[in-house]
């Protein structure tokens, strides 16, 4: 049986200067997060190992997530950040992919203030380059439809390599045009080198009380158009606990996966992520 794998988790030892996104109202993220705290959950839910994805745009979490890694073989890989913009980025992309289980970058687009326009940039696509000569694999975040409108056009100049999208683009669950969002998942979906995380769900619910109906009818739309060899279990934890604890997560896809074959579950819950970022989870510590 392939390893299980929750192929989207945060690390972090908080302070308010390194993590500024951490809004007031997100009492539950402003503390440490680490993973003598996280595994317990991964048990629970029966998930062998992790992928552990930056949360600061430094090359100091790197260096931290990295560390985490040594200590806790459980996290099987890394997905960083470099400066993509950067003249050196070819370099530095080069030196973290020397290190054991780096596995991927993520810029953090959904906060640039012109998607497209990072998207066009010529510093930006020589830095994408770069990344699939490395063979990496980019996670890309953005928030809505309007952003993820021009991702499926870059993601069509880059294909050397896997690229990511993390969260199901953040579409506006249970209050947002599904339409629009649908359109633009199906245009990324067209491109074979594209896989696509479910994850972060929850905190994308714009009602009150969490829908699971409406929660599983857009993992209903991302599976038609990905397809069960392209889609990955995240749990976005600890995010996820602005709506949801680590159980709840896992139960609402576990739930909505139960009609897919078992090679098709296999493929959810670790298979995809194990192929596309390279790991092969250690076990225990």
């Amino acid at each position: 049986m392939s390893a299980r794998i929750d192929a989207h988790q945060h690390f972090w030892r908080y302070t308010a200067a390194d993590y500024p996104w951490m809004e007031a109202g997100m009492d539950a993220l402003r503390r440490d997060r680490l993973p003598d705290e996280a595994l317990p959950l991964l048990d629970s839910a029966g998930i062998d190992a992790c992928i552990a994805v930056q949360a600061r745009a430094s090359e100091a979490e790197n260096t931290f997530l990295l560390g985490l890694a040594r200590q806790y073989p459980r996290i099987a890989a890394v997905v960083g950040w470099v400066d993509l913009f950067a003249a050196d980025a070819g370099g530095r992309l080069a030196y973290w992919r020397d290190q054991p289980r780096f596995a991927g970058v993520r810029h953090l687009l959904q906060d640039d203030a012109d998607v497209a326009a990072t998207l066009a940039d010529a510093r930006f696509a020589r830095g994408m380059r770069a990344v699939q000569a490395q063979s990496l694999v980019y996670d890309i975040l953005v928030r809505g439809p309007a952003q993820l409108a021009p991702v499926a056009a870059f993601c069509a100049r880059h294909d050397r390599h896997w690229l990511v999208l993390d969260h199901l683009g953040k579409p506006a669950i249970d209050g947002g045009d599904e339409h629009q969002w649908r359109r633009c998942l199906r245009e990324l979906a067209a491109l074979p080198h594209v896989l696509c995380k479910v994850s972060g769900l929850v905190t994308e619910v714009r009602a009150a009380r969490l829908d699971a109906s409406a929660i599983q009818r857009h993992l209903d739309a991302v599976l038609d158009a990905f397809g069960p060899d392209r889609l990955l279990f995240g749990s976005d934890w600890p995010v996820c606990l602005l709506r949801a604890d680590y159980a709840v997560v896992a139960a609402l896809v576990r739930d909505w996966a139960a009609s897919l074959s078992g090679d098709e579950q296999a493929r959810l819950w670790g298979g995809n992520a194990a192929r596309c970022y390279g790991v092969h989870p250690r076990g225990e510590e």
